[in-house]
């Protein structure tokens, strides 16, 4: 049976089960997942098959409909595990792009990122980024969530190159410090490279509904690390400058992608941030697979559509709960906005001025932080994210751009206990 058309057949297994108790009960005996405890047939009989959906037609729910529709999708597929990872998408066929530090883009694919690496002068010098895209981008929603954040680096590069060439200037007309110090400290909030961008487009491999679902975390993921290894290693890239920046499900594949390189190394990836990392519908069950605390030195992740393409599950050291775990965030229309909106509040956070917009609060529910009734630490929601934290942080969001709702600067590392976010 082809597993792209099981969603089709779930109905008459259901049948098949329901008229005969004694398959019920040894199901229960084996401890085999039961689909009448999330949905009832006439549930299943509505669920449209993954043929049927696109991108589009999830934008055009309503947010509720389409993170209804994708739980049931989601609970379906764990009946005995009978949706394959059988997807892998081939190296030649996901898109890799690096930017320049002037904005020009250098594109191949997967197979070449080295060599486009090693056209790129002092590659490697300065931290690398590598944003790796969990959707296509054709939908306005998520090409404008990916731009933005592209922008928002290419702005804090220049931002970055900005400081440097106004210090230079002013050392130039004040003639030399006289405090060593002052001239380290200053120094030290001055990096000389800006970030290198390396793209890498797997959401353009995913391009209908069926290759999401479908997709083999692992194996993909693998090729990646595999990738990051070699781009490593010719670039003399150290490990410590990595930071792979993931959506969706792509997250999952940083994880696999991040094991991957520790294996090849024995090496760990300095930071993996997880752009709301979603539910997993097709997995080996023999495989303990998805994101991690552990696959880097640090993991975080911001949460945004909890309840509908993303999952509840916590997947770093330190997860963000904007709004608390809910269908969607504030503002969202619908699901393929809400799972966005995690990209969105990351690229604020990456503007120049902006790393302070997210402040929260360590808590386990919305209630409790609105009740000011959380642990009492805080913490920075985006790239200023501090290493040390762990737990669960709540926040609250603006519906609109800026979506940040900046409090008065404060070091992170200082955990001031009933001072909250207003």
């Amino acid at each position: 049976m082809n597993p792209l058309r099981i969603l089709c057949v779930v109905a008459s297994l259901l049948a098949i089960c329901a008229a005969n108790p004694t398959n019920l009960h040894s199901n229960a005996v084996s401890g085999s997942l039961k689909p009448s405890n999330w949905l009832t047939p006439s549930e299943l009989e509505n669920t449209p098959s993954l043929d049927e959906l696109s991108l589009q037609k999830l934008e055009q729910m309503p947010l509720e409909q389409g993170a209804q529709l994708m739980r049931k999708y989601y609970h379906i597929a764990q009946i005995n595990n009978d949706l394959s990872p059988s997807y892998v998408p081939s190296p030649s066929n996901i898109p890799v792009y690096l930017l320049q530090k002037d904005g020009k883009k250098q594109a191949g694919n997967l197979n070449n990122l080295v060599e486009l690496a090693q056209q790129q002068p002092n590659f490697g010098d300065e931290e690398v980024t590598v944003f790796i895209t969990g959707l296509p981008s054709n939908t306005e929603t998520v090409k404008k969530a990916n731009r933005k954040l592209i922008e928002a680096y290419l702005q804090r590069n220049n931002h970055k190159q900005q400081k440097l060439q106004n210090y230079k200037y002013s050392e130039e007309q004040t003639g030399s410090r006289t405090s060593s110090e002052e001239n380290s400290a200053e120094l030290k909030n001055i990096k000389t490279n800006p970030t290198s961008l390396v793209i890498i487009d797997l959401g353009a491999a995913l391009n209908d509904v069926k290759r999401f679902a479908m997709l083999n975390v692992d194996e993909t993921g693998v090729m990646i690390g595999k990738s990051l290894v070699q781009l490593s290693n010719a670039c003399d890239v150290p490990q410590e400058i990595i930071h792979i920046v993931a959506q969706g499900i792509a997250a999952h594949v940083a994880g696999a992608a991040g094991n991957e390189f520790t294996r090849l190394t024995g090496q760990k990836l300095r930071r993996i941030t997880a752009l709301d990392p979603s539910k997993i519908l097709a997995k080996d069950p023999k495989v303990l697979s998805g994101l991690s605390r552990g696959d880097a030195d640090f993991v975080d992740a911001i949460h945004t559509s909890v309840y509908g393409m993303g999952t509840l599950s916590r997947v770093g050291d330190i997860d963000f709960f904007p709004n608390g775990p809910s269908v969607g965030v504030p503002g969202a229309q619908n699901v393929i906005e809400a799972t966005m909106r995690a990209t969105r509040y990351f690229a604020e956070s990456v503007r120049p001025g902006n790393e302070g917009n997210f402040p929260a609060v360590e808590a386990n529910s919305l209630k409790q932080y609105e009740n000011r009734d959380g642990f009492g630490k805080r913490a920075l929601m985006g790239i200023a994210t501090d290493f040390d934290l762990r737990g669960d942080y709540i926040l609250q969001v603006n519906p609109k751009s800026p979506f940040g709702m900046r409090t008065p600067a404060m070091k992170q590392n200082q955990h001031n206990h009933g001072q909250w976010p207003q």
